[in-house]
């Protein structure tokens, strides 16, 4: 029976340490931007290959 309590214990201070990070997260605005990380990977793939064509027109 004690083991009960000690489990119990111990997933609601890590769920109590999960939301608090999570508030933490959004205040901070982690989650504000959602569509530019997405997108950030195409726009430097895209400059990348116009500098590397720049650069052999030279």
């Amino acid at each position: 029976m004690n083991i009960i309590f000690l489990t119990l214990g111990i997933s609601i201070t890590l769920a109590l340490i999960f939301l608090i990070a999570f508030l933490w997260a959004t205040r901070r605005g982690q989650y504000d931007d959602l569509t530019t990380p997405s997108q950030r990977m195409l726009i430097d793939d895209f400059e990348t290959k116009r500098n590397d064509s720049n650069k052999k027109e030279e």
